[in-house]
């Protein structure tokens, strides 16, 4: 089957769009990828077997994203690109990566009439309303969660089949949603075997924290993300551990904060920002720590989706330490992979770290039981099956 995905961003990098892409197309489909580029990129390429085809955009258009549902102007100029994607692709479904663009596939749709599927990563109208410019003028008063809420509500109902990734997300749509209950499909995103059996150390990495019981934080470090728990847990526990590090491998807009927030505490020197670094390193820095951490705070999205973080984590044998978001706390509690706290609650937190330090078995057990659920049940080539299936059902 010929598969047109949709994504309204640059490619690479996303690793979900390339893991399901590459497992069609090991399956036997042409996969042309849809993407967006706004530098000298390629127009056309070959990315692991995806026909990856390239639209030119600018700053304007990705502004004008946020406003998809407020004003049709973004629509009418993605409509255009993705008219001439299917005309030069030919392509047999359509297979739309979240809500923003997908307006614009469904009205371009109306000539072609091709089976949609419709991928949802994140609960994006619960996701906005985090959005800092959401929370002050003109956001405020310009975009409209309840508005996209709705919009994810009718797309839903016009797709063939919807690709969710939690089975917390398949419940709350089952919920809002009983007619779709039907077309829900679980995709999970997981990690690729690759990523733990394919990898080269970084020593530098090693060496630099060889004496430290490091914390670990990989990823995105929005506030929402519940990294000032970590930090202000180190006030006290560097008490205990003299030898503690909390390193944190990500960025984000709102890093001042916590940088500030370091700083009025006086535990600089316990902490490590690494800034953004590339994928190949994280498995360097997973393997230099000893206890690994997803402090989300609960909101409707976090309580629906897994960090892929988590996945990294115990693919290693390591413990994780998470908070109670839903999803994430089901998961670590099923397996028995680490423990969990309360979200925003330090001393919980605290807590939580010190019993893991002052037990070097139970830091083994739990991180053993992690990498055995990754291995056996949990990497891509087992959760990509029901993505798979899909397709030979949607060809056939």
């Amino acid at each position: 089957m010929k598969i047109g995905m949709i994504l309204d961003a640059s490619f690479p990098p996303d690793p979900r769009v390339e893991n399901e892409a590459v497992s069609l197309v090991n399956h036997g489909h042409e996969v042309f990828l849809f993407c967006l580029k706004y530098k000298n990129e390629k127009t056309s390429e070959v990315i692991n077997g995806i026909h990856v085809k390239r639209y030119q955009s600018n700053t304007l258009e990705y502004k004008l994203s946020a406003l998809a549902y407020t004003l049709p102007l973004y629509r009418f100029l993605m409509q255009k690109k993705i008219t001439k994607f299917i005309d030069e692709t030919k392509i047999e479904a359509l297979h739309i990566h979240d809500i923003r663009i997908a307006e614009a596939v469904y009205k371009t749709n109306k000539k072609y009439n091709l089976p949609t599927v419709l991928d949802l990563h994140d609960n994006m109208p619960e996701v906005m309303k985090l959005y800092p410019h959401l929370q002050k003028f003109p956001g405020k008063y310009i975009i409209s969660p309840k508005k996209w809420k709705e919009k994810e509500h009718e797309f839903i109902e016009k797709a063939a089949k919807v690709i969710t990734v939690s089975p917390e997300f398949i419940t709350n749509l089952s919920d809002r949603i009983p007619t779709a209950k039907e077309k829900l499909v679980l995709v999970p995103n997981t990690i690729r075997k690759s990523f733990f059996t394919d990898y080269k150390v970084e020593e530098s990495i090693i060496k630099k924290y060889k004496n430290k019981f490091v914390i670990l934080y990989l990823g995105d470090t929005n506030i929402r993300r519940g990294l000032q728990t970590a930090i202000a847990s180190l006030v006290e526990l560097k008490q205990t551990i003299p030898n503690v590090k909390l390193v944190i491998v990500g960025k984000n807009t709102t890093d001042a904060v916590l940088k500030q927030q370091v700083k009025d505490l006086n535990v600089s020197k316990y902490v490590d920002f690494e800034g953004w670094q590339d994928v190949s390193l994280f498995q360097s820095y997973i393997l230099s720590s000893a206890i690994c951490i997803s402090p989300l705070h609960r909101n409707l999205q976090h309580d629906v989706a897994y960090a892929n973080k988590i996945f990294q984590y115990m693919s290693f044998a390591k413990p994780v330490l998470v908070s109670n978001a839903i999803a994430q706390k089901n998961l670590i509690e099923k397996v028995k992979a680490g423990l969990v706290h309360q979200e925003k609650d330090v001393i919980d937190f605290s807590d939580k770290v010190l019993q893991l330090h002052q037990n070097e078995n139970l830091r083994k057990t739990l991180g053993a039981n992690g990498k055995h659920f990754i291995e056996s049940e949990f990497c891509w080539a087992q959760t990509s099956k029901k993505l798979l299936k899909l397709y030979d059902t949607l060809a056939h």
